[in-house]
């Protein structure tokens, strides 16, 4: 009876462990499969992602009024313009400008014009006026000396006191007369300043006036030349709409691009930028046409960053040009693009989630049957995704992209020459440190400070200095 039941237990012992094994074994390989990768070995890219916007490379601009500043009008509002996209001829109207604003300041200008012309005549007739009545005084003056004379003469027979009397009666006309010719100049002078001073106030307002004017005429803003009206962007980066402002200082309103020559404006960050260069090859896709790809190349990487809308870093911006023309892209659609900054051969690599690093010392866990061991490895470039492998690892080797549970106990394999590269370190580290320390500890005495202190030569090195002379004993005198 014994017998016959282990007979029926074993095979049934047997029979769970195999199913057991197979249970266990299933998921085992399905979780090998999701942490371990192998080293492959091929072509290695660096490529930055970004997204850009297409616009044109070339474009006329269509501007508000140019001479509004002449005419001191500094805001104009748009109240009407085309839709986005509308192909206009030459000469059709884009925009039209608020006169609202505007006519107040022309009926201002025309009042200060009007007062400026009565002003003008006022001082043409006051002008008229005390001219002639000097030139009057002047004909009565000269009767004046006339007439004195004509008593001088007669006095030559009468006393010397009257004699010398119309002497001096006609001396005094003809003083008076030469002065009122003099102070006739003077007057004459003076209205042609006056009438100068106001003819310019004149000029001055009515040539504000004709500003003003010609500015209300060019708030009908038209197409300059044929084209796509695409609107213009603000300082804060929103399209222009209507209500909308319009200055002497961003006159633009939209612009005309020419879609055959397009270019992609992106802004890379202050890490990315540094791997950039003019020249670089780029891939470039489109949102609205997933499978479209285009390509380009970079022709312009800003040397100084901005501070963007609603972004707390710093960036710099890219140009990319596309190659050739396709009559499909329109500017303002957004683009992906793949800048390739660096590119190898051939080069071993393995995912970025392998590394590991532990004391200054990197790593990966390297499996080779059922034993894994930490083997450290010497790094090279990288790009999102993938780590270059110089040292360390062979193609097919088989790493694991988590750490196993029982990674405090595994063996760290050293690269060759790695302990030794780490003593020099630590020693000069070590030397470094206490030579800072000595010179912190011990100042240099009063005129000294101008020697160098010595630093501990690191293990191995030739002592190259001298030892200092002992300075002399001072002499001691002694008195008898």
């Amino acid at each position: 009876m014994t017998l016959r039941r282990l007979t029926i237990a074993v095979p049934a012992t047997l029979a769970v462990a195999v199913a057991a094994w197979f249970l266990l074994r299933v998921p085992s390989a399905a979780a090998d499969s999701a942490i371990i990768a192998s080293a492959r070995e091929g072509i290695f890219n660096v490529v930055v992602n970004t997204t850009g916007e297409l616009r044109a490379r070339k474009f006329v601009q269509v501007q508000g009024p140019a001479n509004a500043q002449a005419a001191e009008i500094w805001q104009m509002k748009i109240s009407t313009i085309v839709p986005e996209g509308t192909v206009v001829k030459e000469g059709e109207m884009v925009a039209e400008l608020d006169r609202s604003q505007v006519a107040s300041k022309l009926s201002e200008v025309n009042l200060a014009l009007q007062k400026a012309e009565a002003q003008y005549t006022q001082a043409q007739l006051d002008s008229t006026m005390n001219l002639g009545q000097a030139r009057e005084d002047l004909r009565n003056m000269e009767f004046t000396v006339e007439e004195k004379r004509i008593a001088k003469e007669q006095a030559q027979f009468e006393a010397p006191s009257i004699r010398r009397q119309a002497e001096i009666d006609f001396e005094k006309a003809q003083r008076a007369l030469a002065q009122a010719k003099t102070n006739y100049v003077t007057k004459t002078q003076q209205a042609r300043a006056k009438m100068s001073e106001v003819s310019a106030d004149v000029e001055r307002q009515r040539n504000r006036q004709q500003a003003v004017s010609a500015v209300m005429q060019a708030f009908t803003i038209k197409a300059p030349a044929p084209g796509m009206v695409i609107y213009a962007r603000e300082w804060n980066g929103k399209k222009k709409a209507v209500g909308s402002t319009v200055s002497p200082w961003e006159p633009t309103v939209a612009t005309l691009p020419d879609l055959t020559e397009m270019e992609s404006v992106t802004y890379v960050n202050e890490v990315d930028v540094r791997k950039l260069a003019v020249g670089q090859p780029v891939t470039i896709g489109l949102d609205a046409d997933p499978d479209k790809n285009l390509t380009g190349k970079v022709t312009s990487v800003a040397n100084v960053g901005e501070q963007r809308p609603n972004q707390d870093s710093k960036v710099f911006e890219v140009k990319i040009a596309v190659a050739g023309s396709d009559t499909t892209l329109r500017p303002g659609m957004t683009t992906s693009n793949a800048i390739l900054t660096a590119s190898v051969a051939k080069a071993l690599h393995v995912p970025l989630e392998a590394l590991a690093n532990e004391n200054g010392v990197t790593f990966v866990y390297r499996r080779k049957g059922a034993s894994v061991t930490k083997q450290e490895v010497e790094i090279g470039m990288m790009n999102d995704n993938q780590v270059v492998i110089t040292q360390g690892l062979a193609k097919d080797d088989r790493v694991l992209l988590l750490a196993p549970a029982d990674a405090a106990k595994l063996e760290l394999v050293r690269l060759p020459g790695s302990e030794k590269r780490d003593a020099l370190k630590k020693a000069d580290s070590t030397a470094r440190a206490k030579a800072a320390e000595d010179s912190a500890a011990k100042p240099a005495p009063m005129g000294d400070s101008a020697k160098p202190v010595a630093v501990p030569a690191l293990p191995g090195a030739k002592d190259t200095t001298k030892p200092a002379k002992p300075a002399p004993a001072p002499a001691i005198t002694r008195k008898s």
